[in-house]
C-alpha cells in the first residue's frame, strides 16, 4: 500500500459506494438501470489496471454478505435497515446506520492487513444519497471524495413535466454539500459539468469529465434477422425502448409515436412492433399494464409488446434485433442505452436533451427530437424505417462511434482522475463537512 505523502502515489485500493442500488442488481426494474451497469463495469476495467475495488452497498437480503465478483472487485453488502428492498425515498433515514457499518468494515480490514492507516487510497460515491455517506467517510477517514451524482435533481426539476413530481428539498440541499464537499466532481458530458457550476456553484477546478463506457466485447453488431429469431420477432421491423419504466423515461411517448406513425403511414407501420423491455420503478412508476392500456386506446394492441427486463447479457439480442432504438426521455445524465444500442449497430431516436446530445451524433449515428410531440418522434422513426441504405450507413455510424467509449478508456480516464487528486498538486480547497 502507497504511504501518504510520498510524491508519486499509485492508486492500490478505492471504496466505491453505491447505497441505493446494488451494482449485482439486473438493470430495468426498481431503482436500478444505467449506473449499476457503469459502477458494475468501472470497477471491473479498473482492476485490470490493478486497482483492488470494493463496492458497498445496502444489504437487500439476509443471505447478503461479501461477493468477490471479479478478481480484485468485492461488493460488500452493509446492513442498514431491513433485509429487504426499500424505496429510494426512505433511504434517508438508514444513511447513519449504512455509514457506522462502512466505517466498521474498514477498521475491521485494517485490523486484519495489521495496518494502522486507512486501507483505501480514496472514497468514490454515486448518487447523492451515497455522497451524504461519502463526504463523512472522507472527513473520518481523512481520504479524498470522488462523485458521481449520475443525475442532478435540479436538472430533474427544471424538467418536469404536467403531473411529474420535483425533486425533494432534502435532496438538493444533500446535492449541494456534497458539491462544496467532494474533492472531484465526475461529470459525463460537457453538458452536466455546465450544470454543476450553473446551478450548485460547483468550482470549476474540482469538476473533471469521464464519459461513461460500453462493453465493445460484448455489445458489438451481429446479424439482425438471426437476433429477431431468437427472441421470436421474425418477419417485423422492431423499434425498441429499453430501460426502466417510469414517467421521466417516457415509454408512453414511445406508444404515441408509434400510433401517430401508424394513423400517418399505415403501408409502413403494419409491420412495425414497438418492444418494450423494462419493468416498473419507484412510486409513481408506469406499469406494463397501462402501457399496454394505452397502446389499445390509441387502436395499436397488437403493435406493442412489452415484455419482462432481461439479464445485462441478453441486450446486445435485443439491440441487434431492432431496426431502430427510442429514448425520448426527459432529461438523461448520458444514456448508455443509447451507447450499447449504437454498438451493436443501432441508430437511436432520442430526446435533444442532457447527455443524449453526446452520445447520439445527430444525424450520423441516430436522430435527435426536440420536445415531447409524439409526431416529431414518428417522423424521425418513419425516416429510418423508410430508407434502408441511411438507416445501415447510420448503424456503421454508431458502431465506429461506441467503439471510441469502451470502458478500458473510461477506467484508464478515471485512473488519471484518482492519481492527479493524490499528488502533491491536486489539492483544491473544499468546504469542511457539516
Amino acid at each position: 500500500m502507497a504511504k501518504r505523502g510520498e510524491s508519486q502515489r499509485r492508486v492500490e485500493r478505492v471504496a466505491v459506494i453505491s447505497m441505493h442500488t446494488c451494482p449485482l442488481d439486473q438493470p430495468g426494474t426498481g431503482d436500478s438501470g444505467g449506473m449499476n451497469v457503469a459502477v458494475r463495469s468501472m470497477a471491473s476495467r479498473m482492476a485490470e489496471l490493478g486497482v483492488q475495488v470494493d463496492l458497498f452497498t445496502r444489504a437487500a437480503g439476509p443471505e447478503q454478505h461479501i461477493d468477490n465478483v471479479d478478481p480484485g472487485v468485492r461488493v460488500v453488502h452493509l446492513d442498514a435497515g431491513p433485509h429487504e428492498p426499500v424505496d429510494k425515498e426512505d433511504l434517508p433515514r438508514y444513511l447513519w446506520s449504512f455509514l457506522c457499518g462502512l466505517l466498521r468494515f474498514e477498521a475491521d480490514e485494517a485490523h486484519r492487513m495489521g495496518v494502522d492507516e486507512p486501507i483505501y487510497d480514496l472514497v468514490h460515491s454515486h448518487y447523492w444519497l451515497s455522497g451524504w455517506a461519502g463526504r463523512l467517510a472522507r472527513d473520518r477517514l481523512g481520504v479524498p471524495l470522488v462523485h458521481s451524482f449520475h443525475t442532478l435533481g435540479a436538472v430533474k426539476n427544471r424538467a418536469l413535466g404536467p403531473g411529474d413530481s420535483p425533486e425533494s428539498p432534502l435532496r438538493i440541499r444533500g446535492e449541494e454539500k456534497i458539491v462544496q464537499t467532494a474533492d472531484r466532481l465526475i461529470a459525463p458530458t460537457e453538458i452536466e459539468a455546465a450544470d454543476l457550476t450553473s446551478l450548485y456553484g460547483a468550482c470549476p477546478d474540482r469538476i473533471r469529465i469521464v464519459s461513461p463506457g460500453v462493453d465493445t466485447d460484448r455489445f458489438r453488431p451481429g446479424v439482425p434477422g438471426a437476433a429477431k429469431a431468437a427472441l421470436g420477432l421474425e418477419d417485423r421491423r422492431i423499434a425498441l425502448f429499453v430501460g426502466r419504466l417510469q414517467p421521466l423515461k417516457r415509454p408512453d411517448l414511445a406508444v404515441r409515436a408509434i400510433a401517430d406513425l401508424a394513423r400517418r403511414r399505415p403501408d409502413l407501420a403494419r409491420d412495425v412492433t414497438l418492444v418494450v423491455v423494462g419493468g416498473p420503478s419507484g412510486r409513481g412508476g408506469t406499469s406494463p399494464a397501462s402501457l399496454r392500456e394505452l397502446a389499445a386506446s390509441l387502436g395499436i394492441a397488437g403493435a406493442v409488446e412489452v415484455r419482462d427486463p432481461v439479464q445485462h447479457s441478453m441486450l446486445p439480442d435485443y439491440y441487434r434485433a431492432a431496426d431502430v432504438v427510442i429514448m425520448p426521455s426527459t432529461t438523461e445524465s448520458f444514456g448508455l442505452v443509447a451507447l450499447e444500442a449504437q454498438a451493436c449497430g443501432t441508430p437511436v431516436v432520442a430526446s435533444d436533451a442532457g447527455g443524449l446530445r453526446a452520445a447520439v451524433r445527430d444525424g450520423t449515428t441516430g436522430l435527435l427530437v426536440s420536445g415531447p410531440d409524439p409526431g416529431d418522434y414518428a417522423r424521425a422513426i418513419e425516416a429510418l424505417l423508410d430508407d434502408a441504405p441511411r438507416r445501415s450507413m447510420m448503424g456503421a455510424a454508431a458502431a465506429r462511434h461506441a467503439r471510441g467509449l469502451d470502458w478500458r478508456r473510461a477506467a484508464a480516464g478515471m485512473l488519471d482522475v484518482y492519481e492527479e487528486i493524490l499528488s502533491p498538486a491536486g489539492a483544491v480547497a473544499t468546504t469542511p463537512v457539516t
